[in-house]
């Protein structure tokens, strides 16, 4: 785990919970925080977790944000992009192997109803001994 948690500041916490709530599932994360029409949290627990928080004037909308979020397997990555797609968000790179990041690298991206970039990648684990 490299971060605690993430955050981005959303247009509208209703819609972008239900949204979330279907994109994330499909990678096997649930919510693990609701602090109502403020913040929703969703992964294995509040020290690992993304965050999606409801725009005020304290918090102004998150822009040019990228977030990728660790997938088991290239079916997951393929039902996140499925998921994603049919509430809402907008195709920003087919599921399928990356191989210019590296081998085993497979991945798909979306854009978030705010247009946040977001990616789910399924990495094969290899032996490096």
């Amino acid at each position: 785990m490299i971060f605690n948690h993430v955050q981005i500041k959303i247009k509208d916490l209703k819609s972008s919970k239900d949204f979330y709530d279907r994109v994330m599932s499909a990678l096997g994360y649930d919510q693990v925080l609701d602090i109502p029409d403020v913040v929703i949290g969703y992964g294995t627990s509040v020290h690992d977790m993304f965050e999606i928080r409801q725009v005020d004037e304290d918090a102004p909308l998150s822009h040019a944000v990228h977030i990728s979020f660790n997938a088991n397997t290239t079916k997951s990555v393929d039902d996140f992009y499925r998921i994603a797609l049919e509430n809402g968000a907008r195709c920003n790179g087919k599921p399928g192997p990356r191989p210019e990041y590296e081998d085993g690298y497979y991945a798909a991206f979306i854009l978030d109803p705010d247009g946040h970039n977001i990616e789910a990648v399924y990495a094969e684990q290899r032996d490096t001994a």
